[in-house]
């Protein structure tokens, strides 16, 4: 072989190894890091419409980079159900304005523009235990979800977290003509 020809192969190979050396860099982050940033915010979250679809169940499920609270309705309505989420210094009871005690260091206030009774007054939603609707114990953001009522077509639930931190809520049709309000508050900013 050329002395040429073996410079030639030598800078070629020295090219493709800088090139892994750079590519494994630029892919060694990690992905766990990346795929957690949210840019949700901790500001208020809401929604005006009421509506004529009624609660009938809270639940909560674990996420990698997120806690998740999950308020079923039923029924149909032309309207989505309206909600105001925000961080509060407390929340209160409906009705009687009495302070409904969280575990966390932040209250995390859940208004629901739709009641937990239907038309006659019968609840649709009846908690065993208002203080603990799901158990979030080992959760890594959520400390307590409790009930602090439904009072003139509004439900209000509260949620104690760990700390003020972003949070997002959405709207998700279904089950069968129900919704569902999803809130995620975040593990991390």
């Amino acid at each position: 072989m050329s002395p040429h020809r073996t410079l030639k192969r030598a800078a070629a190979t020295a090219a493709v190894a800088a090139l892994a050396i750079v590519g494994g860099a630029v892919t060694a982050a990690p992905a766990s890091a990346a795929s957690c940033s949210v840019s949700w915010g901790s500001t208020a979250k809401k929604s005006a419409p009421m509506s004529s679809r009624e609660l009938t169940n809270v639940r909560s499920g674990r996420h990698k980079c997120y806690d998740r609270l999950v308020i079923d309705l039923n029924g149909a309505a032309a309207t989505s159900t309206g909600y105001d989420v925000r961080y509060v210094p407390a929340v209160v009871q409906d009705g009687s304005g009495l302070p409904v005690p969280l575990r966390g260091a932040a209250d995390l206030q859940i208004v629901l523009k739709a009641p937990a009774y239907d038309t006659n007054g019968d609840p649709t939603y009846s908690p065993a235990d208002p203080d603990e609707l799901v158990n979030v114990s080992g959760y890594s953001t959520f400390r307590q979800v409790a009930y602090a009522g439904s009072f003139e077509g509004m439900t209000t639930i509260g949620l104690g977290v760990r700390a003020r931190l972003p949070m997002r809520v959405k709207r998700i049709a279904g089950p069968s003509t129900g919704q569902r309000l999803v809130i995620d508050v975040a593990h991390h900013w």
